[in-house]
Formats: structure tokens, C-alpha cells, sequence
């Protein structure tokens, strides 16, 4: 799909008429009406209903519409990140994460220590599928991704196979929580009544999702559970449990002030709490000065905190 496809589309929403958004693209109208044609075909629909006067969208068009701008809008970031990363050369270190371990874990373990060595950073604070942590890695878009760890996370075992190594920043707790409302908690994790316990899980894209997967296959002999909404993201989970939607299982680090407030509670007894590391990885062989000055300072980092747990 040519990218300028998507901007035409898009001038001939603006402009509801062929001739006005030619001009606006700076093509003639033949060529703009061809390239239209051209993307209708490439997505397999009628964009635009071509019978009434302005121009419309068909249903499906009303559907490309916001699709089209995303693409559109993730095509200029990159390339601006694409430019960012080449002006600054080699000295910048790219970073994968996910947002709920960008606000529990990178602001307060790694970028301290980014700010007392003077490095550069760009941060790839992302929703993107746990296999695309990986990939990325594996393929230079990014020099680290900070990540959950759990031995039933499946997705991670290519880099543990591979080029690459890792330090165990942090242990975090996998809580099954609820709100608490007048009573107690809203929703409890245990057998009776008959209805079944709604459960607010994580989408396919999530590193979480095969954990919380995990533990209900550990426990089949507990209640029925009705899973009423999938999210990717563990923030979005959190909203949704603390609007007392459903229970859902979170990081101890991310619901800790909610669990210290009194709005949330853990539910479940402890066969329900699994156990998680946060973890870095890098390629071995990915020889960049600056990575190897922060990736030092990491593990001079992690061996004080492991020797003051020994002590």
C-alpha cells in the first residue's frame, strides 16, 4: 500500500470533492482519481460512495477512516525517530518497554542512573505484542527491552537460546486484587454462589496473558470464571478493576498505593499469587560503548541490592 495513497484518502475526506482534493495533492484529477481507485482495490472495498453530493464514505470507508490516520501518524514517528536515532549516531541507547513498567521501573531504577551518566536515551514506552519485544531485539530496533518475566512466558525462550543475556532488575508480586467497596472486596477469587466470577484478563498481546493463563490451569478445582474483558495493557486492567468491573490479576508494584489506600484488596489464597522478575535483556555482541556503561552500572546496581537481601 503506497503511503501517499493514505494521504490522498484522507484530502478527499477533507475536501468531499475529486477536483478540490486533486488540486490539493497537486496531481491531476485522473491520476488522484486512479491512485483512489487504486487503494479501494488494495483493501478490497468501496471507500467512498461516489452517488451522493458531497462525497461520503461508505460504512467500510467510516471504518478505514481512523485506521488510515494511525497508519499515517505512525509513519511520521518513525520516520522522526528514524532521524532522531541517525543525527544522534551511535551514542544513543533505544529502549523497549511496556507503560506499566516505564512508570513502575524505569523512572526509578534505570533512568537515575541515565541521568548521572549523561546518556542519551530513546524510549520506546510501547503497546506493542510481547513477540514484538523479542523481534525488535533481535533485530536492532532496539538495544534493551525491559520486560516481566515467568517461566510460562513462552515468547521470551528465543532470547534465552540465543545471543543474548540478561540482569533480574527486580522481583514483583502477581496479585489477584478487587476493589473494596462498603463490604469488603467487590468480587471474591473462592467458590459458592451461582454466579461466576468475572475476571478483567489481558489480550494475546500482552506478556501477561500466558501468567494469568497459568495460574488458572494450577488451580481448575477453584470457582467459575467469566472473563468479561481483555486488555493489553495492565494500566487498562487496573481502571477496569478499580471501576469494579471484575477481579484481575496485577503487579504488586503498579496497585501498591491502591493496597496501602484500602480501594484494593487481594483476593484468593496464595496458590493464586505467582511470582514475576523484571528483566533486561541485550544481544551480547551489541558492542555500543554507551549500552556497556549503563548495562555496568546495572549490574553493580543489581549485585548491591542482592547483597543487601543476603545481609
Amino acid at each position: 500500500m503506497d503511503i501517499a495513497w493514505l494521504r490522498d484518502f484522507e484530502a478527499l475526506v477533507a475536501q468531499k470533492n475529486f477536483s478540490r482534493a486533486a488540486e490539493d495533492r497537486n496531481v491531476s484529477q485522473p491520476a488522484f482519481s486512479r491512485r483512489i481507485r487504486a487503494l479501494e482495490e488494495e483493501v478490497g472495498v468501496k471507500l467512498i460512495n461516489r452517488q451522493t453530493l458531497p462525497l461520503s464514505l461508505t460504512p467500510a470507508g467510516e471504518v478505514f477512516l481512523p485506521q488510515a490516520r494511525i497508519m499515517l501518524r505512525t509513519y511520521q514517528e518513525t520516520l522522526e525517530r528514524c532521524q532522531i536515532i541517525d543525527a544522534a549516531g551511535e551514542n544513543v541507547i533505544r529502549f523497549a518497554t511496556s507503560q506499566s513498567l516505564y512508570m513502575t521501573h524505569y523512572k526509578t531504577h534505570i533512568a537515575p542512573l541515565v541521568e548521572k551518566g549523561g546518556l542519551d536515551i530513546d524510549l520506546n514506552s510501547t503497546s506493542w505484542a510481547a513477540d514484538q519485544f523479542v523481534s525488535a531485539l533481535q533485530q536492532r530496533y532496539c538495544d534493551v527491552i525491559l520486560t516481566y518475566w515467568h517461566p510460562s512466558m513462552d515468547f521470551l525462550a528465543p532470547l534465552e537460546m540465543g545471543k543474548c543475556e540478561y540482569l533480574t532488575l527486580s522481583r514483583d508480586d502477581f496479585l489477584p486484587v478487587s476493589r473494596v467497596g462498603a463490604d469488603g472486596p467487590i468480587h471474591q477469587l473462592r467458590k459458592g454462589g451461582n454466579k461466576p466470577v468475572s475476571l478483567l484478563s489481558y489480550g494475546t498481546a500482552s506478556a501477561l496473558r500466558s501468567v494469568v493463563d497459568n495460574t488458572l490451569r494450577q488451580n481448575i478445582d477453584g470457582p467459575k470464571i467469566l472473563v468479561v474483558n481483555r486488555n493489553a495493557l495492565a494500566i487498562s486492567v487496573k481502571a477496569m478493576i478499580m471501576e469494579g468491573f471484575g477481579l484481575g490479576w496485577l503487579p504488586r508494584e503498579l496497585c501498591k498505593d491502591e493496597l496501602q489506600a484500602g480501594q484494593m484488596q487481594v483476593v484468593g489464597n496464595d496458590a493464586y499469587i505467582e511470582k514475576l522478575e523484571v528483566r533486561l535483556y541485550r544481544e551480547k555482541d551489541n558492542r555500543k560503548p554507551t549500552l556497556n556503561t549503563l548495562w555496568d552500572d546495572m549490574k553493580l546496581l543489581v549485585e548491591a541490592q542482592t547483597d543487601r537481601a543476603s545481609g
